[in-house]
């Protein structure tokens, strides 16, 4: 019965969203119309209509049709259709959350791997000791850390619009009145005209403080509320097994933005502070919000029940006394409260404009901590004078969040690259007096004198000595770290990730800049240091994964570095590059050395009997690490993810997971689940002989797929000059899509591009390649190599694709990026390049190479048919490409006229419109 109902619950979501799909085009057609004529609307609407009937029908004329049509636009014409197509697909996007929103309600009935409420009672069947999971919970963190980066393409003023969009959306699923659906209507085409007369795009190049601005509001719509929800809801769930138990808050928000210098020239000192200010502004007046409420929700009287002889201590802080109010002590003591965090964030945050009352007593909260203790009092009161369900609705969820924000609301991590650290402790050096050039040394020299300075009782930089600019930056935002952590607590900054973490030294180099700036007391190898930010390495590139546990071993060998660990929980954190690695060996070899890699960095750490905390540096895309996060986490090698996982969350992908509080809160779910279940649960269960064979066929895919792939990238002369041609690589870097530079230096060379716009501007041509490069090379070089053994290589590999996690993600991520590319599409950008010959000789490779991943991918799957088993994903990939197709016509023609020099500032309009249109369209792209 419980599945009919589920399944009849499908089919109503199904047609919902078609239904939703239809009214939403509909509104939208209706604003341009008024807006824009009959003319547009007409052009807009030919040719969506004939984009999907080419798409439908294969009908050449249809192709024909819709050649013709973008072929006729005008410049002026050419900007609205782009737009109504992009923003065509922003409302699709919404319909399409909502469904996913109500497959999910759909599916509570029965639970599945992935749903958090499938993992505990899981954790329960299996009878695990309650104090195991006790400690694995207290000992856990789970951190989303969001980024900014140079594909962001998405505006403030366009996610607020759309936020409305989809709460009036979800607001007609239980209506059943026409009156209410005809008064929700007006509300949505109201939104709806509201969102086309909106600009979607950035005339001035967005600024850090701007990307700061849009990471906040995912604060407001969705972390603020939904995280001590989430909270709350696992310790309800396990209150049978784990009894007056208060779980703390592990799952931490981090950020990037504001701190990550690497590479970005507007990071600094200041953006830093700026960054931490607005999230503890942001924090306060949730803080005061929700004590404003629980002052009106909780005017319980004691002529009714009993109360606390504390909480009446609390009351009389009151400054309200009014005899009106006296025999309700709790609705007293929040005024107390809310007055004294009033004050406090009027001293935390003096420029915030906090209205504060004259006669207020001069008692600031030190710390979140204090702030808790009255509250909690409150809640002990109530739980012990018949209130247990006043608790849950709101002061339950203010306790979590206070445990899990603190003051300072996300971790931000500050991020440099290892060379400017060389560069900093070279000049300071030379200006201490030593007369030798310190980045000219051998690595063992290094080593040597960043030991010996870290012994020293003085400090090598001086107020009194002249420096460059980038050695008072880097000092700057030291000293910005110091005094952030003195004013909202040691967790407003934890981190400092070294990029291009390349040797022993570059660790140690962060270790005396840290000492500069006082964040490092005590003497190295002494018991008494203290070192306030953990210094994490980052190893980016196929070499450095390769030498990660080498290098991490002589870090755990050095003398004193124990006091060190120690002082920081006996933990250590190491970040690995989804990005970069893919970027420098392919798709499938950096998959491969990331596996190596945690396997050798965990079996090291269990040795030295320190915490390994792994931070996995990914991406939207699956070439950056992206794909389905349950799945993604689950493929890690058994005991690497062990409770403690961090993970970018970057691009586009942090407005879809995280825009809507619902969908939020899904993936939040899904992210305690995959961590929990890999920790107690870990799919990676294979005998030591099979592992070593399927490790061993890897190791052989992998060498073929990183030549074809170096081969294709690094070695074929012209492919920078194709690539730069026939991708918008250049629109990219020069329009106003982020504060970001697109690459580290100004130069043509692929080695200096940022991994994030190398991956972004391949899913623009819609080539995707990063995504899958080298597998089918990989795979039939493994077949034809013997081919007498050809049927037992086959069963192998299919015998891997059943049973390994590893390998069995990594194939469904292929197909998934399979589904989005088109090379017919891909062939239309190409022709941007006028070096015929190049561009055959490389589009034909590129071209043979996708044929083999497609038959590769078919032969491991027993399918032809793009995404077989997940025919929700597909047919969404399906229906958006009628509307990508006129998109990436439109795209290139702009981009040929742009690079021909035409000075038409709409001309500069359209092209990042296309740009959001088509990354809105593929979703995962950030």
């Amino acid at each position: 019965m419980i599945k009919k109902l589920a399944a009849n619950a499908m089919v109503s979501a199904e047609a919902r969203l078609t239904d939703n799909i239809q009214l939403l085009g509909t509104l939208l057609d209706k604003a341009i119309l008024e807006v824009e004529g009959e003319e547009v609307s007409q052009k807009i609407a030919s040719i969506r209509h004939s984009a999907l009937r080419f798409h439908q029908t294969h009908d050449q004329q249809a192709s024909l049709d819709l050649e013709q049509l973008l072929a006729g636009l005008s410049l002026e014409h050419t900007v609205r259709v782009v737009r109504a197509l992009a923003y065509f697909k922003h409302l699709v996007n919404l319909a399409e959350d909502l469904y996913g929103q109500e497959l999910g309600h759909c599916a509570q009935n029965t639970p599945a791997p992935g749903m958090l409420s499938y993992t505990l009672s899981r954790i329960k069947a299996a009878a695990i000791p309650a104090d195991t999971v006790q400690k694995l919970l207290e000992d856990a963190l789970i951190s989303p850390v969001l980024t900014a980066h140079p594909t962001e393409v998405q505006r403030k003023s366009v996610l607020d619009i759309e936020r409305l969009i989809a709460e009036l959306l979800a607001a007609r699923v239980p209506m059943v009145s026409e009156q209410q659906l005809a008064r929700n209507s007006l509300l949505l085409q109201g939104a709806v005209s509201a969102l086309w007369q909106t600009r979607m795009m950035r005339y001035s190049k967005l600024s850090v403080l701007n990307e700061i601005e849009n990471a906040l509001t995912y604060y407001e719509s969705t972390f603020l509320h939904v995280i001590p929800e989430i909270l709350q809801d696992i310790e309800r769930d396990l209150s049978d097994l784990l009894p007056n138990v208060a779980l703390p808050g592990f799952l931490r928000m981090g950020s990037w933005i504001g701190g990550d210098r690497d590479g970005n020239p507007f990071v600094n000192g200041t953006t830093l502070c700026e960054s931490v200010r607005l999230q503890a502004t942001t924090l306060f007046k949730f803080y005061l919000q929700e004590l404003a409420a629980l002052r009106r929700e909780l005017a319980v009287s004691t002529r009714v029940v009993g109360v606390d002889d504390a909480v009446l201590q609390l009351s009389k802080d009151s400054r309200d006394q009014s005899q009106h109010r006296l025999d309700e002590p709790y609705r007293l003591a929040l005024n107390g409260v809310y007055d004294r965090l009033l004050l406090t964030a009027s001293k935390l945050l003096p420029e915030g404009g906090w209205v504060l009352q004259e006669e207020m007593a001069e008692a600031v909260y030190d710390s979140p901590e204090a702030l808790l203790v009255p509250l909690q009092i409150i809640a002990d009161s109530l739980r012990n004078h018949h209130g247990e369900a006043l608790i849950y609705p709101r002061l339950g969820k203010l306790i979590k969040a206070i445990n899990t924000f603190g003051f300072h609301l996300a971790t931000v991590d500050i991020r440099q690259s290892s060379d400017v650290h060389e560069a900093v402790i070279t000049e300071l050096l030379q200006k201490a007096g030593q007369d030798f050039d310190y980045a000219s040394f051998n690595e063992d020299e290094k080593i040597g004198i960043l030991l010996e300075e870290l012994k020293q009782p003085r400090l090598l930089f001086s107020p009194f000595q002249q420096y460059s600019e980038l050695v008072h930056k880097e000092i700057g935002v030291l000293v910005a770290v110091r005094e952030t952590r003195q004013r909202f607590g040691e967790h407003a900054v934890r981190q400092y990730i070294i990029s291009h973490t390349e040797t022993l030294s570059d660790l140690l180099e962060v270790a005396l800049l840290q000492r500069e700036a006082g964040l490092l007391r005590g003497v190295w190898g002494s018991a008494n240091i203290q070192v306030d930010l953990n210094i994490v390495p980052l190893f980016e590139t196929i070499a450095d994964l390769r030498d990660a546990p080498m290098i991490m071993g002589k870090w755990l060998s050095l003398i004193g570095i124990r006091h060190v660990i120690r002082y920081q929980g006996n933990e250590q954190e190491v970040m690995l590059g989804y990005s970069d690695s893919n970027k420098d060996g392919g798709f499938l070899t950096s998959n491969w050395e990331l596996y190596k890699a945690e396997v050798s960095l965990v079996e090291l750490f269990n040795q030295a009997n320190v915490k390994l905390r792994l931070f996995h540096g990914r991406g939207g895309t699956v070439g950056r690490g992206g794909g389905p996060t349950y799945q993604a986490i689950m493929a890690q090698p058994k005991g690497t993810v062990d409770g403690q996982i961090r993970l970018t969350e970057q691009g586009e992908i942090i407005s879809t997971r995280y825009a809507d509080p619902v969908v939020g809160r899904q993936h939040l779910e899904t992210l305690i689940a995959a961590t929990l279940d890999a920790t107690l649960f870990p799919s990676d269960q294979l005998d030591p002989a099979k592992r070593r064979a399927f490790e061993s066929v890897m190791e052989t895919l992998s060498a073929t797929a990183m030549t074809s792939y170096r081969s294709l990238v690094y070695e074929t002369p012209g492919f920078a000059e194709y690539f730069f041609s026939t991708t918008p690589i250049d629109e990219i870097a020069s329009l106003n899509l982020g504060s970001r530079p697109a690459a580290r230096k100004s130069t043509r060379r692929i080695e200096d591009l940022r991994a994030i716009p190398w991956g972004f501007s391949w899913g623009q041509c819609r080539l995707l390649l990063p995504g899958w490069y080298g597998l089918g090379s990989a795979i039939q070089q493994f077949l034809q190599q013997d081919p007498a053994a050809k049927d037992a290589r086959l069963a192998m590999l299919l015998e891997m694709q059943a049973h390994w996690p590893l390998f069995n993600t990594l194939i469904n991520n292929v197909d998934m990026v399979l589904a989005k590319t088109d090379l017919v599409v891909a062939r239309h950008y190409a022709h941007l390049l006028d070096d015929r010959d190049l561009r055959e000789d490389i589009f034909s490779r590129i071209a043979h190479e996708h044929k083999l991943t497609t038959e590769a991918v078919n032969l491991l799957l027993g399918t032809t048919q793009r995404l077989a088993t997940q025919p929700t994903i597909a047919k969404s990939i399906r229906d958006r490409l009628p509307y990508l197709d006129p998109l990436n016509h439109l795209q290139v023609e702009m981009i040929q006229r742009y690079r021909n020099g035409e000075t038409d500032e709409k001309l500069q309009w359209a092209i990042p419109l296309t740009i959001n249109g088509i990354a809105t369209s593929l979703r995962n792209t950030g």
